[in-house]
């Protein structure tokens, strides 16, 4: 049922808009190429026969009708918005293949009882304005609508001024509505599926995620001068620090995956002994218990590692997200769809956060992973199959039809 040649062709179509040198793909959320983004969008959706609304977030809806026109609405979707060096599949899949969906339905003549929708949710990536799935969690009553039309980029420009000057500023209300359940298909952004050799990756939960900053303390001197017995280098400690964290990651099973990737040392000068070091903590896993844990020990283990050297540490915890558990007949949904197709299939944990781990907040979700080249995604050089993308859609289809009660 799903047009397989279709579905490649729209992404190779959307990823012309703010292609990159490296062949990956570059839409800041409400920047011009994000606007040119939603416009082919929103054009195809019209050629389908859609009905386009958008809301006051600019999250666009694009909905094929159902029998019962006060029914609440099957919603799939993601984002249309990528990293500065991005790819050209992480979160656009999930809205093409949301749009394959409905139009291969049309193709062969089947109708649902529930309307069908595609969501474009804005700016998922948070690469711009700071927030990262903030749209989807307004739409779920997670966050206040006008803290999120407030947040400003670095030169000032907030959401709302942007949503005016690309045209998406919209007058539907965000939320307020009932959803009969969510789906969003997604590329793996992780190697699991490709060397398990299965096609589709059955989401049963999101992994919970602490975001922990610390700023180590020390002593500036001159790098010819002072001895090495008698240095308090803050970045010698930041880095025993992050050494031993890594190592204390693996005294858990399953191993959390814990990563700094921002690191800021004071004066940051060559011939200077840095007298302060803040860095950043990445840490993830699927159980709560294990992530309460997990923090204690890694603050024990900074705390020794500073006194030890004679150096001041803060710790501070900046997000604190537990682990997000997908909706049980979504799931059931999911994997039923991929029997009936003969798909291989696994169960598998979401690292990455997702618009889905908002919408679970307000309705049934159900995620669908597909296997990216060898697990590669926020780089230029993601990449996927055509015909992996297509049986994730086919698989969406089952899930939606189940839920959109085919008539």
């Amino acid at each position: 049922m799903i047009n397989q040649d279709r579905l490649w062709n729209d992404h190779m179509a959307m990823a012309e808009i703010g292609a990159t040198a490296a062949g990956g793909s570059c839409r800041i959320a409400l920047t011009d190429d994000d606007k040119a983004g939603r416009d082919l969008f929103v054009s195809w959706c019209e050629a389908a026969g859609l009905a386009v609304r958008v809301d006051t977030c600019g999250n666009i809806f694009a909905r094929r009708a159902g029998s019962d026109a006060d029914a609440p609405p099957v919603i799939t979707g993601s984002h249309l918005d990528t990293q500065p060096l991005g790819g050209r599949f992480d979160g656009i899949y999930g809205v093409l293949a949301g749009l394959e969906v409905l139009r291969a339905l049309d193709d062969a003549g089947i109708r649902t009882r529930h309307p069908l929708e595609v969501a474009v949710w804005t700016d998922e990536e948070g690469v711009r304005f700071g927030g990262g799935c903030m749209a989807s969690g307004v739409f779920a009553g997670m966050y206040e609508e006008a803290d999120f039309l407030a947040c400003t980029d670095t030169d000032g420009a907030t959401v709302a001024d942007e949503l005016k000057r690309i045209g998406y500023a919209g007058t539907v209300p965000c939320g307020d509505m009932e959803v009969r359940a969510f789906f969003e298909a997604h590329i793996e952004q992780g190697p699991i599926l490709e060397a398990e050799g299965k096609t589709v990756g059955v989401v049963l939960a999101g992994q919970g995620k602490r975001l922990i900053e610390v700023s180590v303390t020390g002593e500036e001197g001159h790098a010819g001068t002072l001895p090495m017995e008698l240095r308090h280098d803050a970045f010698v400690g930041a880095a025993r620090m992050v050494v031993a964290l890594n190592e204390l990651a693996f005294r858990f099973d399953p191993v959390p995956v814990i990563t700094t990737g921002h690191v800021r040392v004071k004066p940051n000068s060559r011939n200077t002994i840095p007298g302060g070091t803040l860095f950043s903590i990445d840490c993830r896993h699927p159980a709560a218990e294990t992530l309460v844990t997990l923090e204690t020990e890694m603050r024990r283990t900074m705390e020794e590692i500073a006194a030890e050297a004679g150096l001041g540490v803060d710790i501070d915890t900046v997000t604190s997200r537990d682990p997000v558990v997908m909706d049980p007949g979504c799931i059931n949904a999911i994997r039923d769809g991929a029997e009936r197709l003969g798909i291989p299939h696994q169960d598998i944990y979401s690292g990455a956060g997702h618009d889905a781990f908002s919408i679970l907040e307000m309705t049934p979700t159900g995620m669908i992973f597909v296997p990216c080249e060898k697990g590669i995604s926020h780089n230029e050089a993601e990449n996927a199959k055509p015909e992996d993308l297509a049986a994730g859609a086919a698989v969406l289809a089952e899930a939606m039809v189940a839920y959109g009660e085919k008539i």
